[in-house]
Parts: C-alpha cells; sequence; structure tokens
C-alpha cells in the first residue's frame, strides 16, 4: 500500500473518513485536549485485545511491537531508542525528574507560573526540600524568551522546567535556543512537550529531559506516552519508581542489591501498558507517515484560515497568530456586543457537531481554544463559522 500524504488524504473524502471516522458526523476541534483515535490506532488496540482473548498479553509479537515503538519514538523526537521510557502520562514523566535528581537547599528552578498545572506542582513541591523556585511571569502566557529566562539565571540555578507550547495562548517555545543557552551554563532543561510532539518537529538535540503522553497531538490514547532522559544523564536521575521491571531481579527473587536496567526500562518499574503502548505506535506511525513538516503546515493554513473567519465575527485571539511562534492551538475571545460569549457559545457549537474546547485564563476570563489536525479541512472552518454566524 502507498504511503499516506497530506495531499492524498485532502483530496479524497473517502479515504479521510475511513481514517478518520469521527469526520463522518462530527468537526472535533479538541486535539490540544484529548484526541479523537484514527481507525488505525483503535484497529491496533483492538487486535491487541482480541489476541489477548487467546493468549498471554505479552505475546512475542506484542514484545516486538514494544521495541519497535522505543524506535520510532525515538525518530520522532531525534532520540536514540535506549533513550526512551514509555511511561504516561506526561505527569509522570516530570514527576520522575523532580524527583530523581539529588537536590540541596538553595538549589534554583525556573519554570512558569501560568504553565498547565502538571507542569508546575512537580517543581512547586520542592520548595518543601530547601529549593528555590522561581516562577517566571511573561507578558503574555507562555510567551518565554531566551532573555527573559536568562534574567533569572543565577549560580544556584539548577534546571529549567518549560512547556514546548502554552496551553491556552498557543505560544510555542524556541526550545533549542533555550536549551543551547542553558547547556553553555550547565543548567539542565526538561520539556514538557505534550503540545508540540506530533504537531511541530519536536527534536532533544538541547534538552535534557521530556515527557509527553500521547493523547493529544500524537492521535494515541491516554496514559501511554514518551519519556526521554539524555543518556549522558542516565546515573544522574535515580528512579524514584522501583519494581521487579528496572531493577535487575534475576528470576523474579529478589536481590541483596538495587541495581538498575540500562536504557529505558531503568525507569519503567513494572508492567507495562501494552495496549496504549501499541495504540500509540500506530498513531506515530500514521505521523511519521504523514511527515511532521507537512502536519505543522497544515496546522498553520488552517489557523490563518479560521482567525480570517472569526475575526469579523467579533473574536480577539490570543498568543501568536503567525511566526515561528504560532502553534496549532488558536484560542479566542468575544468582544461584548457581538453575539453570545463563549460560555453560552460553546454548548451551541457542540449540539451543531463542533468540538472546540472552553477554558479560563487566571483572571477567569471563558476562552474558546480550537485545536485542529492535520485531516482537519478549510471547509470545516468555514462550518465553525457558519454556525457562530447563525448565532449572533
Amino acid at each position: 500500500m502507498a504511503a499516506l500524504t497530506l495531499e492524498a488524504l485532502l483530496a479524497d473524502e473517502t479515504l479521510r473518513r475511513r481514517e478518520f471516522p469521527v469526520a463522518e458526523e462530527a468537526v472535533f476541534l479538541g486535539h490540544a485536549g484529548v484526541t479523537i483515535l484514527p481507525r488505525r490506532v483503535a484497529a491496533a488496540m483492538q487486535d491487541h485485545a482480541e489476541q489477548s482473548c487467546r493468549r498471554m498479553q505479552e505475546y512475542p509479537e506484542a514484545w516486538r511491537a514494544v521495541h519497535q515503538t522505543r524506535a520510532v519514538a525515538a525518530q520522532l523526537i531525534g532520540a536514540h531508542l535506549d533513550e526512551i521510557s514509555l511511561l504516561g502520562p506526561t505527569s509522570l514523566g516530570l514527576n520522575l525528574v523532580a524527583h530523581g535528581l539529588s537536590w540541596q537547599p538553595g538549589d534554583e528552578v525556573i519554570c512558569h507560573g501560568d504553565d498547565y498545572p502538571a507542569n508546575v506542582y512537580p517543581w512547586t513541591d520542592l520548595e518543601r526540600h530547601g529549593v528555590v523556585v522561581k516562577r517566571l511571569q511573561p507578558d503574555q502566557p507562555g510567551a518565554i524568551t531566551p532573555q527573559l529566562i536568562s534574567r533569572h539565571l543565577t549560580q544556584r540555578t539548577r534546571l529549567v522546567a518549560l512547556a514546548s507550547c502554552h496551553y491556552l495562548s498557543g505560544y510555542r517555545l524556541d526550545h533549542d535556543a533555550i536549551g543551547r543557552m542553558l547547556r553553555e551554563r550547565g543548567i539542565l532543561f526538561c520539556l514538557d512537550a505534550i503540545q508540540t510532539v506530533g504537531a511541530f518537529p519536536t527534536t532533544v538535540e538541547h534538552v535534557d529531559f521530556l515527557a509527553a503522553d500521547s493523547h493529544k497531538w500524537m492521535l494515541g490514547p491516554m496514559s501511554a506516552g514518551i519519556f526521554y532522559v539524555r543518556q549522558s544523564l542516565q546515573e544522574q536521575l535515580r528512579p524514584s519508581l522501583l519494581g521487579s521491571w528496572n531493577v535487575q531481579s534475576p528470576n523474579f527473587i529478589a536481590s541483596e542489591r538495587i541495581a538498575f536496567e540500562s536504557g529505558g526500562r531503568r525507569y519503567e518499574p513494572g508492567a507495562l501498558n501494552i495496549n496504549g503502548i501499541l495504540g500509540m505506535k500506530a498513531g506515530i506511525d500514521l505521523l511519521l507517515e504523514v511527515g511532521i513538516d507537512a502536519v505543522a503546515r497544515q496546522l498553520l493554513l488552517l489557523k490563518q484560515h479560521l482567525l480570517g473567519r472569526l475575526r469579523p465575527l467579533g473574536f480577539v485571539s490570543i498568543g501568536p497568530e503567525e511566526g515561528p511562534a504560532a502553534s496549532g492551538i488558536t484560542t479566542v475571545w468575544r468582544q461584548p456586543g457581538t453575539g453570545p460569549d463563549v460560555e453560552a457559545l460553546f454548548p451551541l457549537l457542540q449540539e451543531s457537531g463542533i468540538h472546540p474546547s472552553l477554558r479560563h485564563d487566571r483572571a477567569g476570563r471563558p476562552h474558546l481554544r480550537f485545536s485542529p489536525h492535520f485531516y482537519n479541512t478549510v471547509a470545516e472552518m468555514d462550518r465553525v463559522a457558519e454556525v457562530i454566524a447563525t448565532q449572533s
């Protein structure tokens, strides 16, 4: 079978609906929340479940696919397969970093105070160990630059923990530039990459730790994810979860001394979520087949078209609308007097088969967040505007 291309998918509605059954009945625009599953992802999980009715869940072909998942995940983020642990959700990997490093009172960590909570609490919790946590407060959520970070660095800065893209504003970091700056100063860099892996090129050349669950842009199931630790740091980051899988236990006999397995298994304490991992692999395979660069171009095209249709209806966007910091997340609020506010509009959109997300900023202002994926179409963005216009 020929490789699936973006052009072929968008030119053939029958093919698009076969690969993404949700397109038959809805316009799903919530991939920055919890994605729908492509047919091939659901099929991979269904096949494993069916096979597991007849033999052990860890049957040989499934184990081979788990090993292959490490390889395709490594390919997706530019890592080595020995640097990949198959763990989700994202918060698990972030906590493994927070609790696996050896901290001293007075060590400093920099994070973004208005990041998604899963990438705030693991770091602020370190304050009870005497760690000083500095919370960045940029002019707009997520708008973090190397210059802003540099102003907060000191001789005691041990780690910077950021999201590759802000969940509300859609501001996408230049994580390579930030990572290069930090590595030159000997400071560790941890990246919550769930909002870009699968949507935009997100590589780890200048990243020390990365966590990303598959249930957003990777088009996979919940609680199956990628946890990356740079190989040269694996001895420094001690596993904080121990079990029969990551501690050497010959013949399942507990040893007198703790010796960790090497590579990604070092951070996998017990039974893996094989069904979810096989689903994640199918999603990654699909993305690599279409090509991440093609995915990114489509997301930015849809963003521009959607914004062009929403502005005349009284909507104001937050976050970058174009340029290198723009992402697949388009978040808007509505000017008073131009129609129903977004909290009233949200259920009306859902009733019409259009599914964005409703999110609030720290001040409590409600926003509509649209996050289409590569299979969504310009015609679907027009449909969003048409439905809103009928409610105005």
